[in-house]
């Protein structure tokens, strides 16, 4: 179980908004933003029996360096917990938002 002393840590990044300015596309294409607008994985809508499986993949796929957003019915610790264990030191974790409707997560691989 994680205890308070082990959870997620702050990751620094900055939601982009979706009203108009910057492309969130971190500032490499000269719209002027420096936002990070990562890619967001909604389980509420993945049933349940797939949802570990599907988030997983999605962990899987990303590359050091690149990050994603989890929106999870429910306080995802048995899942940190599993990201912990299978992929130590792989994902820098941060809350965004804590319920009671959804809790978005963002996850950044940092190549560990």
């Amino acid at each position: 179980m994680t205890t308070d002393q082990e959870r997620p840590r702050d990751l620094g990044l900055t939601e982009s908004s979706s009203g108009g300015g910057g492309g969130g596309c971190g500032g490499d294409c000269g719209c002027g933003s420096s936002t990070v607008a990562l890619p967001e994985l909604d389980a509420r809508q993945v049933p349940p029996r797939l949802r570990h499986a599907t988030i997983f993949g999605a962990l899987d796929s990303l590359a050091s360096g690149e990050g994603m957003v989890l929106v999870a019915p429910h306080d995802p610790l048995p899942l940190l917990d599993q990201v912990a264990t299978r992929t130590p030191d792989r994902f820098r974790v941060e809350y965004l938002e804590r319920g009671p409707e959804a809790w978005r997560l963002a996850f950044l691989h940092t190549g560990g």
